[in-house]
């Protein structure tokens, strides 16, 4: 029998779980992710994926507290990440969303291209694909890289709410940026 996917079981699942977990989901569509989703990494995998996220994401200095989206018409959206800094919240790594073949199995994924804006998430090629557990629970798979191979490396996140509204686009668009095989495999891989 099928494990009932709550936000607790979620953080107590092998990578291998989420991942076959991912695969089995349905993407929200782009009118579905509106508002600000309290984050949460979940387990990477290994002892020094797991540090290296936490090194990035949760300093004392600089937390990861949300990502954020707002439909711009039926195909397209907007969002940014929020971090916990000094006391205040920063928007950070803006990035444009679309539904799009997910790089891991081709079926359709909520897909979020930081290309699209000049950032630190950027110059990395992240992409991250989100699919629905629940209403309001999410499941992501983020991913990064200068290689093809680094790319196919999922690294699970928890996405819940919204819990606030969003708070407004930031961010400084490329100029004549289409997201390509690099952002996107399976669509060009046809």
């Amino acid at each position: 029998m099928d494990p009932v996917w709550t936000r607790e079981a979620l953080a107590g699942a092998t990578p291998d779980e989420l991942r076959r977990l991912f695969a089995q989901l349905e993407a929200p569509a782009i009118d579905e992710m509106a508002g600000e989703y309290r984050a949460r990494l979940l387990a990477q995998g290994s002892w020094l994926a797991t540090a290296g996220d936490r090194l990035l994401l949760r300093t004392p200095f600089r937390a990861w507290q949300c990502k954020a989206f707002r439909p711009v018409d039926n195909d397209t959206g907007r969002g940014y990440n929020t971090f916990r800094q000094g006391g205040h919240v920063v928007q950070a790594y803006p990035m444009l969303t679309l539904v799009a073949p997910s790089r891991f199995d081709g079926r359709p994924a909520y897909t979020l291209v930081y290309r699209h804006f000049h950032s630190a998430c950027a110059a990395v090629h992240m992409v991250d694909e989100v699919r629905r557990v629940a209403p309001g629970l999410y499941l992501g798979m983020g991913t990064w890289g200068f290689t093809a191979a680094q790319r196919r490396i999922a690294w699970p996140f928890l996405l819940e709410g919204p819990v606030a509204p969003y708070r407004g686009d930031i961010g400084r668009e490329r100029h004549d940026f289409q997201p390509g095989p690099r952002e996107l495999p399976a669509l060009f891989a046809r």
